[in-house]
């Protein structure tokens, strides 16, 4: 086949003295046996997106490896150096369960090690918020955590945080590209000085999980807790050396471990996707629920950032609650304790996205806080919390199951978060509801927000090109009419404009530049399509909404929901 001579350039580079023979063998063996992998290992730079950088692992530039990894630390070194003059400049640095996620945070570390700065290093893998927490904690300019999150086994990846204890935001995030993209192979420094390197564990841990209990417990009585029965699974991953832990201090002592995936394994070997997004992650979690009668069923990603619930229906039966739904329901929570110890003056805010639900919007106007809507990712909510230091911060949240109590961590925070939804369970539970009815009751109250998801995979080059042209596609052609309904505005953020098609009046819009459309009909439908900046994907999201009267109204209202929803996926060739 044939290969663009620019990759070939790259291929060049990574066949000199530079790199390990290991390496420049495994290349020259693709270069024969598999040109077309060799074509995607190197066809560009791995990019950080919207949750750092994740990347297949291998060999090339567009893989995770000892050599992409270096080159960012290097490169983030010298971004240090110049930005913490007069400072003894520390980093803190944790791991998930994925394959080589150790080795390569010890590289990682070497080379923070090598450039001069001060490094804690996990002596074991840790969950993503802990990082956050401990940066702050240790007083760091800059964290590392090594994730690729929920994807497949063969991912890894490199999230970059900053002294605030959160990921990287404009302009800091392109100026630190700028620096590695200026580097080259030969500048990294991979010997260590093992003088600068600390391992930590056990007196971070203490810590993190008392400020977790402190952050997200509400006065719930024991008498509650002890009536609360919770099924966990952690999938494999990180959240095993802290929930448990986090729910025995908060005195839930009526938890039952899913024995099956309590162990940390790279290879997730009992789901599909050690996705909470994915039913099928959770099923074994409901199955022993439904063996022992539990109440909640609570499941998380491989690096403890996200979270997936299962709650019982009025009919007694195990359900699952999607993103916007957890996000609504601890987001209510919260503001009502707030409201009853007499917080709330005005000056609060709650956090969420651009695609998450406007129900959140409803919330905020009920209890008279502000809601910062920004793009996808918990970076911009972290954003918000530093950029205005007048207001506090209750929590957020955005559809992709993440949530973010306080500002105690700066990012998504399953640990924090499990704790919080258990304080709303046994709360409701303690008063004769439970987490579903008081779902319910919120649709009353304050209109019944229904969400869906559609995500297209598009794999390698081919699937980026048509990822691309499938937006291209969009803004040459602006759809006017979506299942019967006219759209009346259109926001493009990457041209950040909005602009209503009835009047043909333009409004900027003040979010960073992204590559998202929304469109919005007139009967209140809100459809976003954007590009997924973590996975090879395209997704839609679809919401709709409808006003009732009582809870009489909601089998009705569901289904003329759930038929808008089918109408506007067909209407879009999206299924």
């Amino acid at each position: 086949m044939h290969i663009e001579q620019n990759i070939l350039d790259r291929v060049n580079e990574w066949l000199t003295p530079d790199f390990d023979r290991e390496t420049r063998e495994k290349i020259e063996d693709m270069m024969t046996s598999n040109p077309k992998e060799l074509e995607e290992s190197f066809y560009k730079n791995l990019e950080f997106g919207t949750g750092g950088m994740r990347g297949v692992m291998g060999v090339g530039t567009n893989r995770i490896n000892r050599y992409t990894l270096g080159k960012n630390t290097q490169g983030l070194s010298d971004y240090l150096h110049k930005s913490f003059p007069d400072k003894e400049i520390k980093v803190a640095i944790a791991y998930d369960c994925r394959h080589n996620s150790n080795t390569l945070a010890k590289v990682v570390a070497d080379v923070f090690s090598a450039n001069g700065i001060h490094v804690y290093l996990f002596s074991d893998l840790r969950p993503t918020p802990e990082l956050s927490f401990a940066l702050k904690y240790l007083h760091c300019q800059c964290g590392i955590v090594l994730t690729a999150s929920h994807n497949p086994p063969e991912y890894n990846g490199y999230k970059v945080y900053w002294e605030d204890g959160g990921q990287l935001v404009p302009p800091q995030d392109k100026e630190i590209v700028d620096v590695i993209e200026s580097l080259t192979y030969d500048k990294i420094k991979f010997k260590p000085n093992e003088k600068l390197i600390t391992m930590i564990d056990k007196d971070v841990d203490a810590a993190f999980v008392k400020s977790t209990v402190e952050n997200a417990s509400f006065d719930t009585p024991q008498s509650a807790k002890d009536g609360l029965s919770i099924v966990y699974t952690s999938l494999h991953g990180t959240s095993i050396k802290a929930i448990p832990a986090v729910l025995e201090k908060a005195g839930y002592k009526n938890l039952h471990i899913v024995p099956e995936q309590a162990t940390p394994d790279g290879d997730f070997p009992t789901v599909k996707s050690p996705n909470p997004e994915e039913p099928e992650a959770l099923s074994m979690a409901v199955s022993l629920a439904n063996k022992l009668g539990a109440d909640i069923v609570i499941g998380t990603d491989p690096d403890a950032d996200r979270l997936g619930i299962a709650v019982r229906d009025n009919a007694d039966k195990l359900v699952l609650l999607n993103g916007n739904q957890t996000m609504v329901l601890m987001t209510h929570f919260l503001l009502e304790q707030w409201r009853k110890k007499g917080r709330l003056n005005g000056k609060q805010f709650i956090g969420s996205t651009i695609v998450s639900t406007p129900m959140m919007m409803e919330l905020a106007s009920a209890y008279a806080v502000e809601c910062k809507v920004g793009l996808t990712g918990f970076k911009w909510i972290a954003k918000f919390i530093k950029d205005f230091p007048n207001l506090e911060f209750i929590g957020g949240g955005e559809e992709s199951f993440g949530f973010m109590v306080g500002d105690k961590v700066r990012d998504k925070d399953a640990v924090g978060a499990t704790l919080l939804i258990c304080e709303v369970a046994a709360q409701a539970k303690a008063k004769g509801s439970s987490v579903y009815k008081e779902l319910q009751q919120m649709y009353v109250d304050y209109g019944f927000y229904k969400e869906h998801l559609v995500s297209l995979t598009k794999k390698g080059i081919e699937g980026a090109h048509e990822i691309k042209q499938m937006m291209i596609d969009q803004r040459v052609n602006p759809i006017k009419e979506i299942a019967g309904e006219r759209v009346v505005v259109v926001e493009d953020y990457q041209s950040s404009v909005a602009k209503n098609l009835l009047t043909g009046e333009e409004d900027p819009l003040t979010v960073p530049k992204s590559d998202v459309l929304i469109y919005y009909t007139e009967d209140g439908a809100k459809i976003a399509a954007r590009p997924s900046g973590t996975e090879p994907k395209i997704k839609f999201y679809v919401s709709v909404n409808a006003a009732i009267d009582s809870l009489d109204d909601i089998p009705a209202a569901e289904k003329q929901l759930d038929e808008k929803i089918q109408n506007i996926i067909r209407d879009l060739k999206i299924s």
